[in-house]
This record gives C-alpha cells, structure tokens and sequence, in this order.
C-alpha cells in the first residue's frame, strides 16, 4: 500500500533530482505489410502505424498529467525495414521510400522518434540488407525522425567484419550528408552486437521477430535519484552503497510497470518490459559519471571507474528485477558521453579516453555511445571501433553498441554541439594507428566457445 511518506518522496525525486520515465516506446510489427510493390507496401506501412499509434501520444499526456509523472519521449518501433525492402524494392526503387513513409506516419500520430530503419546480419547479408545499409546516410539525411540501426555480431554467430567495414564507411557518410545538421546523420545510427528485440531507447530501438504485433515497453530514467541517495551515505561501505543503490532502482522501477501497465491497458495493447537504464541528461546532476565520483572517484575515467560502473549496473538489475516481472531490453547504466554532463567534464579534464571508455563497455548497458571523433577519422578506424565493441559484447554474452559521430570539419578539442538531450560532444583524440589491413581482410570472426550452450 502506498503511504504519505512514498507519494512525498516520488514528488521530491521528480522535482528535485530529474527522475522521468525517459521513454513509452510502442512496438509495431509490419511483417503483414509486405508486397511485391514498394508502393503498396509503403501505403500499408503508414496506414498500419498510424491507426495502431494514433492514440500513442494522448494516453501518454494523459497519464503525465493524471500521475505528475514526466513522460519526456514519446516513440515507436517498427520491424527492421530491410525485411520488408527484400520483398518489394526493384531495381528502380529505393528503401529510402520506407524511411519517408516512417517519418511521415510518425509526424501524422506526433511522436519523437521512429526506430527500425535495421537489417540484422550478424552471420551474413540477406536480401534487401545490402542495399538498406548502403541507403542509410540518403534516408537520415532526408527525415528528422527516423532512427537506424545495424546488428553486425552476437555470441551464437561471431562479428561480421565485412558488415562492421561498411558501417565504419556508412557512419561517415552519414555524418557528411548531415554536416550542415551538426552532422546529426551519425548520432542517428547504432551498430550492435547481440541486440535485442524489446529495447524501447533510441537510436538503437527495433521492433523483434519474435514480439507481438504491438506491445507498449517502457525506459525508465533516474541518475540524479541514485546520485541522490549515493551523497546521503559519505561514510559507507561498498556493500553498503550496493544496497541503496537497490533499493532506489527499485522505487523508479515501480513508476515505470505503472505507467506502462496503464498505458497499455488503456490503448488495449499488451504490455511488454521496463527498460531500467539509467539514461542521463545534459541537465547539472542527471549525470552517470557524478554517480560514480560520489562514490568515490575524484573524476570519472580514473581508476577504479569500471569496478564502480559493474557496481552501479549491477545494483540497478537487482533492484529493478524485485520490482517488475517484466525487465528486458538492455537494463543497466548508459554512458553517452554528449548526453552526460559529468561524462562531458571528464573528457574536457582528460580523465576520459576513448580506451578507458572501451573497457567501461564490458560491464554497462551498451559501450561507446555518442562519441564524436575529429572529422578527418578514417572509416576503417570507426569499423575497428565497432569490431573491438563486438568483440566484448560476443565473449561476454551481452548487448554492445557503437554510436559514433564524426564531426566533419572539426578536430581534437573542439565542441559538437546538438543540443536538447543530446547535449553537446566534445571531439576526443582517436588512435590513429591504421587497422585498415585486419578490416580490409573481411570474412566473420568465429563464434567464441561460448556459444556451445546446448
């Protein structure tokens, strides 16, 4: 039963300490969309998102307002749209015209983001993924909305390194065609290893196979509540700090399943997971990285900085999991460093590297998010980004990603900026030291032994 104490204390940590449901996320499968004719098949598309998502935003406004919750995006995901380009694109068609057809249906029901402009090819290129990927930079340069992302390794199948080789050479292309956009193109595109069906956050949102033909998946937020409850204990011991960090995740996980249960039940949609990412803000104290110095760290990237951030991931599963039956989708920390403004002090300090960020990738939700290298970074160099990522997300068993953001015409030092919650990226210094023969090798590294789970 909720008591006075509860309502108080979930009014303080909204007001004062940036706690939000970051997303409600509606999955939408358009598998029963195909056909021959791209046209037809993008009339169904619209038609289908738009009647299933038309009442998306409302019952979202409707429930912030009934709750006092805020919820800050509203989105949808779509399944990856290269499944439905190898049933019906010619060679006198493009799948740019499903990306239209997304960022038009999503201006029709009003959400923030559409996710699904995807193909999946960890073991290989199927039909119509080759010419999706190729697509990718003209399509994000040509919507506002739409959202993309690539699946090029997981433990059961290894890394398609030719698959992480275009990438490289696509999130460069993307960043040149948007570079009168603050080469936005880039911050648009997620490569995965081992990606999951139900993730509600964008970029990197698609709706799986293997979900129902819609379901409602929620993202929760909440650094500035951990960091909160970290700072009331100075004196405390690691186990100690573990255990508040439990018992907060659990609370914000609870004001997810409500308004996620209550979304769904009013838009008669079935309800699918609470995502329990911590997923920062540029906003003073909604900061991942100040989670890990209140801990302890005099400034994020010392030493020290991964065991904190297995800790904190850690904790927030525990926690969350107490709290709903229905976790899924990445669940931990994120540590986009544009998005976070204790990330982007650590980097203007030089207390964070792209290496010491790489190794933070083993133990958090996803690995080098929102990055923005100098412009001039070769793509075979952002390719061995993506496989390096992979490698640690294949041994490990769990999800990776990559969003990298070149930043054509501007070097080491300088500032990217995006504004919103996107914040705004300093330029870090990149290993210049050419990969490009290992790369340029192509092929699939192996599954690891790891896979041999039956």
């Amino acid at each position: 039963m909720i008591n006075q104490n509860d309502i108080l204390e979930t009014l303080k940590m909204i007001k004062q300490e940036h706690l939000d449901i970051r997303t409600v996320t509606l999955g939408i499968s358009l598998l029963d969309c195909a056909d021959s004719d791209s046209k037809k098949a993008c009339k169904k598309v619209y038609d289908k998102v738009t009647k299933t998502a038309e009442n998306h935003v409302k019952v979202c406004e409707e429930i912030e307002k009934r709750y006092g919750i805020p919820i800050i995006n509203k989105r949808i995901s779509v399944t990856p749209i290269s499944l439905l380009a190898s049933c019906s694109v010619t060679d006198a068609d493009s799948p740019v015209c499903f990306a239209h057809t997304l960022q038009k249906a999503a201006d029709t029901v009003g959400v923030n983001f559409i996710g699904g402009y995807s193909a999946l090819v960890h073991k290989g290129f199927a039909a119509g993924d080759r010419e999706l990927i190729e697509s990718i930079p003209q399509a994000l340069a040509e919507t506002t909305k739409v959202c993309s992302s690539v699946n090029i390794g997981s433990t059961r199948a290894g890394i398609n390194i030719d698959a992480a080789a275009m990438m490289g050479r696509i999130i460069v292309e993307s960043a040149k065609a948007t570079a009168d956009n603050f080469c936005f193109g880039a911050a648009k595109i997620v490569v995965f290893c081992n990606a999951v069906e139900d993730n509600p956050f964008m970029a990197g949102a698609f709706h799986g196979t293997g979900e129902p033909d819609s379901v409602i998946n929620v993202g929760v937020s909440g650094p500035g509540v951990v960091r909160s409850a970290v700072a009331k204990m100075p004196d405390a011991d690691i186990g100690e700090i573990a255990e508040v960090i439990k018992r907060t995740a659990f609370k914000v996980t609870r004001m997810g399943q409500l308004v996620g249960a209550e979304a769904a039940k009013v838009l008669g949609i079935p309800f699918g997971i609470v995502d329990l990412s911590l997923a920062p803000t540029p906003a003073v104290g909604d900061s991942v990285a100040y989670i890990l110095e209140e801990m302890g760290l005099e400034k994020c990237g010392a030493y020290g900085t991964t065991a904190a951030l297995a800790l904190l991931n850690d904790a927030v599963k525990k926690g969350g999991v107490m709290a709903s039956s229905s976790v899924g989708g990445l669940s931990g920390a994120f540590i986009p460093v544009s998005e976070d403004a204790g990330m982007i002090a650590a980097v203007k300090s030089g207390a964070l590297s792209l290496e010491k960020l790489e190794a933070m990738t083993a133990v958090c939700s996803v690995g080098l998010d929102m990055v923005v290298v100098p412009g001039d970074t070769e793509s075979d160099i952002i390719a061995a980004m993506i496989a390096d990522s992979a490698a640690i997300g294949m041994i490990n068993g769990k999800t990776t990603a990559v969003r990298v953001i070149p930043a054509i015409g501007k070097k080491e030092g300088e500032v990217l900026e995006f504004g919103g919650l996107f914040g705004s990226g300093p330029v870090m210094p990149v290993n210049r030291f050419s990969p490009a023969r290992f790369i340029s090798r192509g092929g699939r590294i192996p599954a690891p032994l790891q896979s041999l789970k039956n």
